[in-house]
């Protein structure tokens, strides 16, 4: 992705191997035993329930023989991370669109606990599915994404989930949206190699969920590839605030000329490539900053 592409998708996201994974040929020319049952899919996003991107997911899924049900917010929530409505005796919004569509008043979460507690509730949901996003979810950006909360959500309650987004293309905005079928399909593959691989069983391991951030290239080109990556460590935008009258005041937002650190999320897009981030809602550190940080802290009172 061009740097000054790159810039505008940061701001648009504010507001495993190639050869292990199959390619939708290879999926199509694949002998098979036995089809694989349909999935019951919970489909949540944080741009809106009638958006483009979750409607060609919807398509893509639904067309693959699997029980998809939207449950979605009724407005667009992008920016809500995973913030969530738990109090009792609150009345929810939700209206019935459709058979197989719910539009929530609430966040991406409120969506997915609706979504698992009363839509689906009393049966299996094998997979809660967020998005396509409207722009990649990458980095630091990824603990403001709804699209993600929908997912961090699900894993919490102990659902596999998948994130995805579709990279943002500043220089042409209709591009990313030509872009959402293809990372639909892609997502439709990924879907099938997980139940190929589960054997019957969960489609990922326990705790554990996938961010994935398909590249939007010129000419609708497939990527080139696919990275299993980790978010970026890089800083990808600063903010300023100049003074602009009484307690107003304008916000100035950068952007640093970085295509990211190897096998980052950031440089996968940069070099053309579907990101494939694992994920998980616990928080805490990685062994190694876990260990020198309880060092310090040792004989603590």
């Amino acid at each position: 992705m061009k740097p000054s592409r790159r810039r505008a998708a940061f701001l648009a996201a504010i507001a495993v191997t190639t050869a292990a994974f199959p390619t939708a040929s290879a999926v199509a020319s694949a002998p098979r035993s036995e089809p694989a049952r349909p999935l019951t899919i919970l489909l949540s996003n944080d741009d809106g329930y009638s958006a483009p991107g979750i409607k060609a997911v919807f398509d893509k899924l639904t067309g693959a023989g699997h029980d998809v049900t939207i449950v979605a917010p009724a407005a667009n929530q992008s920016g809500a991370s995973a913030k969530r409505t738990v109090e009792d005796g609150h009345q929810i919004t939700a209206k019935k669109v459709s058979d197989k569509i719910w539009a929530v008043d609430g966040t991406p979460a409120d969506s997915v606990l609706f979504g698992l507690g009363h839509v689906l509730t009393g049966g299996k949901v094998d997979l809660v599915v967020s998005g396509t996003n409207f722009g990649q979810n990458i980095g630091g950006i990824v603990n403001n994404s709804g699209t993600v909360g929908a997912a961090v959500t699900a894993i919490d309650l102990g659902v596999p989930a998948i994130a995805v987004s579709t990279e943002f293309d500043f220089e042409n905005t209709q591009n990313t949206i030509a872009n959402m079928p293809a990372t639909a399909d892609f997502i439709a593959r990924l879907v099938a190699r997980l139940q190929r691989t589960a054997r019957g069983g969960r489609l990922l391991p326990k705790h554990a969920g996938l961010n994935v951030n398909y590249p939007t290239r010129p000419g609708l080109a497939s990527p080139t590839g696919i990275a299993f990556t980790r978010q970026t460590r890089e800083e990808l935008f600063g903010l300023a605030y100049k003074p602009s009258g009484g307690d107003t005041y304008t916000m100035k937002v950068s952007y640093a000329e970085t295509e990211g650190e190897a096998r980052s999320d950031l440089a996968a897009l940069t070099q053309g490539k579907v990101s494939i981030t694992p994920i998980d809602a616990d928080w805490t550190a990685d062994p190694a900053s876990y260990a020198a940080t309880a060092a310090r802290l040792a004989g603590l009172r």
